[in-house]
């Protein structure tokens, strides 16, 4: 089974582009740095981050040229492909490359706007009795209503 699940930032604007055959194919490129577990101080000098290129195609690329921006954090889920070409200078370069077949957004809105952006529409509304912490609150005496009681 060859099944990827990523989250982290996008460290750039997806690159664009085309197909260039009878029927046009939209092509998505861009990398996504995924935090390592682990110590994050980072004064060892060791990176904390991978730095993953994915690579979207059709629907999922339009949809990447439309809402993902720098910065924005976002959960992907794919395979792993792998491959080979021989550059200029006659040299043999491997590639790996996540093939996207979905995107979900990790952040709210306003979240994301602090972090790159974030232009996407947030379709859930936010709870009108919702705390400072996000959560409702539940009233008291309702705990024999609920369902797991």
């Amino acid at each position: 089974m060859n099944r990827v699940i990523l989250m982290g930032r996008l460290t750039r604007d997806p690159e664009i582009r085309y197909s260039q055959n009878d029927q046009s194919m939209a092509i998505a490129r861009y990398t996504l740095a995924v935090d390592r577990r682990g110590r994050r101080d980072g004064s060892d000098g060791q990176q904390t981050a991978d730095f993953i290129g994915c690579v979207a195609f059709r629907q999922q690329a339009e949809f990447a040229e439309k809402y993902l921006r720098k910065g924005m954090k976002i959960a992907i889920t794919g395979r792993i492909q792998t491959g080979s070409y021989t550059n200029r200078d006659g040299q043999k370069v491997y590639t790996t490359d996540i093939i996207v077949e979905d995107h979900e957004f990790c952040e709210s809105k306003n979240t994301g706007s602090n972090a790159g952006g974030f232009s996407a529409p947030d379709s859930r509304p936010a709870p009108s009795s919702a705390v400072s912490d996000g959560f409702m609150n539940i009233p008291d005496g309702i705990d024999e209503e609920l369902p797991w009681n």
